[in-house]
C-alpha cells in the first residue's frame, strides 16, 4: 500500500479517462480518404466547410464529416419480368380456352424511364449515365449547402433532369423512328438535354405518310426552335452546368415498347423484308441478264477475234508466200543474169578463140571425121575403082591413080567447105579460103 501515492492513483485515473475518450471520440479526430472521394469536413464551432479531394488521413477536429464521389453512375436498368398480353391482328389480346389472355414473359426494367412518341407509341427507357462531382470547392460548397449528401444529388438532381429530357425527347420522333434512323438522335437529344438544359419547342400539325397503309395521315410534329446563332434555344438554364458537374456516357441499353407498338414494328419489318426480298430479287434479275448481255457480247467477240486469228494467219501464210515468190523471182532474175553473163563471157571467148586460131582444132577435128568417114566407105567397097582396059593415056596414068584422085578431090573439097588451106604453114593461114 506503501507504494500506491495519490498522484500515481491520479496519473492512472487520467490515463484511463483518456483511453476511454479516445475510444469514443477517436473517429472524429482524422478520417482517411481514399483517391476517389472528395471529403468534406464542416467546423463544430462556426460551421465553415474544408474540401479535401486527394488521398490520404485528414484533420477532423470533431467536425462533421461526409463523402462525395468523384465520378458516380445513374442506372435505370434493373431487369424484370413482366407478364404481357398478346395481341391479334386486329389489336385486340389473344384470349386462351379458358378465357384468360395468352401472355408471354417479357424482360423489363422496373427503374426505367417511360416515354411516349409523337405518335402515341409508349415505351420504356432502360440505361444509364455517368457524371463527374466537380472539384473546386465553390461549387462543391453550393452541391453540399442544397443536396447535403451523394444520394441527394443524384437522386434530386441527375436523376430528375435526365428523367425530364427523356420525357421531353420523345415526341421529337415517332415510335419507328426511334428504333430505326432517328435511334442516335434519341441518344444525342437526351445527353444534350441533361447537359445544356431542355430545348424550347413548338407543335405543328402535319401530313405525314402512315408506314404500314402508306396512306397519309394528320399528326402533331414537335419541332426544336433554333436560334439566330444557330443552336437550339432553351427552355430552362442548364441546372448540372450551374453546379459544375458534367454528365457523359449516356446509354440506351433496352428500349422494350408496349404490345400495340412492338405488332407494328414487326408488321413494319415484315414489309420491309419482303420490300428488300423483292428488290434483291429485282436486281438478281438484272444481273442475270446483264450477266447473259455480257456473256453474249463476250462470245460474239470471241467469235471475232477467233475470225481476225483466222485471217491473220492467212494474211501471215500470204504475205510469207508472196515473199517467197519474191525472192524467187529475185533469184530467177539473177540466175538469168548470171546466165546471160556467163553465155556472153563464153561467147566471148570462144570469138576470141577462133579469132586467134581461125577455129583451128575443131576444124582439124571435123576434117578427121570426114576422111574417116570417106576411109571407112572407100574400105567397105567391093568394085573397081578404075576400069579394067585403059585405051591410050597419059604418061602419068598409072593402075590405081583412080581412087587417089578421088579421095584427093574429096579432101580438096572437105578443106574448102571449112576454109582449111592444107597447103599453108602456121596458124594465121588458117581463116580459110576466101569466098568468091
Amino acid at each position: 500500500m506503501n507504494g500506491i501515492t495519490p498522484r500515481r492513483i491520479l496519473a492512472i485515473g487520467l490515463s484511463v479517462v483518456g483511453v476511454v475518450m479516445l475510444l469514443i471520440f477517436g473517429g472524429s479526430i482524422a478520417e482517411t480518404m481514399d483517391a476517389e472521394d472528395i471529403l468534406v469536413v464542416q467546423s463544430p464551432w462556426k460551421g465553415d466547410l474544408t474540401w479535401h479531394t486527394s488521398a490520404g488521413v485528414k484533420w477532423q477536429g470533431f467536425g462533421k464529416v461526409t463523402f462525395y464521389k468523384k465520378r458516380a453512375i445513374f442506372d435505370f436498368d434493373q431487369s424484370t419480368e413482366i407478364d404481357m398480353p398478346q395481341l391479334g391482328p386486329d389489336g385486340k389480346p389473344l384470349g386462351g380456352g379458358d378465357g384468360k389472355p395468352i401472355t408471354k414473359k417479357v424482360t423489363t426494367c422496373k427503374n426505367g424511364i417511360e416515354v411516349r412518341f409523337n405518335d402515341g407509341g409508349h415505351a420504356t427507357m432502360c440505361g444509364s449515365i455517368q457524371y463527374d462531382m466537380p472539384l473546386d470547392a465553390k461549387h462543391l460548397s453550393g452541391i453540399h449547402t442544397r443536396f447535403g449528401s451523394q444520394e441527394a444529388v443524384q437522386r434530386q438532381l441527375v436523376e430528375t433532369i435526365t428523367r425530364k429530357s427523356v420525357y421531353l425527347s420523345g415526341p421529337l420522333m415517332s415510335s419507328r423512328e426511334s428504333y430505326a434512323e432517328k435511334r442516335s438522335d434519341l441518344v444525342f437529344y437526351v445527353e444534350d438535354q441533361v447537359q445544356s438544359g431542355v430545348y424550347k419547342t413548338r407543335q405543328r400539325e402535319a401530313r405525314i405518310k402512315d408506314q404500314l397503309s402508306g396512306q397519309e395521315k394528320s399528326a402533331t410534329v414537335v419541332e426544336i426552335l433554333i436560334g439566330k446563332d444557330g443552336k437550339p434555344e432553351r427552355q430552362e438554364e442548364a441546372v448540372l452546368s450551374e453546379f459544375g458537374i458534367k454528365a457523359f456516357n449516356f446509354t440506351i441499353t433496352r428500349l422494350p415498347y408496349d404490345t400495340e407498338v412492338e405488332n407494328q414494328i414487326r408488321q413494319q419489318q415484315q414489309i420491309a423484308m419482303d420490300v428488300q426480298t423483292a428488290i434483291a430479287d429485282a436486281r438478281k434479275a438484272e444481273q442475270r441478264a446483264m450477266t447473259v448481255e455480257q456473256q453474249g457480247r463476250a462470245d460474239a467477240a470471241k467469235a471475232k477475234w477467233d475470225q481476225e486469228v483466222i485471217k491473220a494467219k492467212a494474211v501471215t501464210e500470204a504475205q510469207q508466200k508472196l515473199e517467197v515468190a519474191t525472192l524467187d523471182a529475185k533469184a530467177a532474175e539473177q540466175f538469168k543474169r548470171a546466165e546471160i553473163l556467163r553465155g556472153e563471157g563464153e561467147g566471148t571467148r570462144r570469138k576470141l578463140v577462133m579469132e586467134a586460131d581461125g577455129a583451128l582444132e575443131p576444124k582439124l577435128k571435123a576434117f578427121i571425121d570426114i576422111n574417116k568417114a570417106y576411109a571407112e566407105a572407100i574400105k567397105g567397097y567391093q568394085g573397081n575403082w578404075v576400069p579394067g582396059v585403059v585405051m591410050g593415056g597419059t604418061p602419068a596414068a598409072q593402075a590405081g591413080s583412080g581412087a587417089q584422085t578421088m579421095i584427093d578431090l574429096l579432101t580438096a573439097h572437105t578443106a574448102r567447105q571449112l576454109g582449111v588451106d592444107m597447103g599453108v604453114q602456121g596458124s594465121t593461114k588458117t581463116g580459110g579460103v576466101p569466098k568468091k
